[in-house]
């Protein structure tokens, strides 16, 4: 679905990580437990969801892991990759959207100074 797309291997590894959260920290990870993953692909963004089975008993944040530490890079990692980390939910169940945009940082750049200009010449 992916091949050939710029930020596929970022959206894979946004995959994996969101999905080993939902199966480490939720009950998606227990017997029976599932998670379900969905993209939307378009040129300029790749919008992940992960949908775990819920009732948790710790709640996944980003942390600040030691260098000897064997967990806690997951999200950290996942925020560094995208431009967008939502994460809402409880016991029915978390959804994690995560977009790791194409060109979203340089639209967004360009469209402040635009907009900067054109605030800038209607004050002159």
């Amino acid at each position: 679905m992916l091949d050939g797309h710029p930020r596929s291997e970022d959206a894979a590894l946004v995959v994996s990580e969101l999905g080993t959260i939902a199966v480490v920290h939720t009950a998606s990870g227990h017997s029976g437990g599932t998670f379900h993953v969905a993209l939307t692909v378009s040129l300029l963004a790749v919008v992940i969801e992960v949908t775990d089975s819920g009732t948790s008993e710790t709640s996944p944040q980003a942390q600040r892991p030691t260098p000897e530490s064997t967990h806690g890079r997951g999200l950290g990692m996942v925020a560094a990759l995208t431009d967008r980390l939502r994460i809402q939910g409880g016991a029915p169940g978390h959804d994690r959207h995560a977009e790791p945009r194409l060109l979203g940082r340089v639209l967004d750049q360009v469209s402040s100074r635009a907009a900067r200009r054109i605030w800038n010449h209607r004050n002159d």
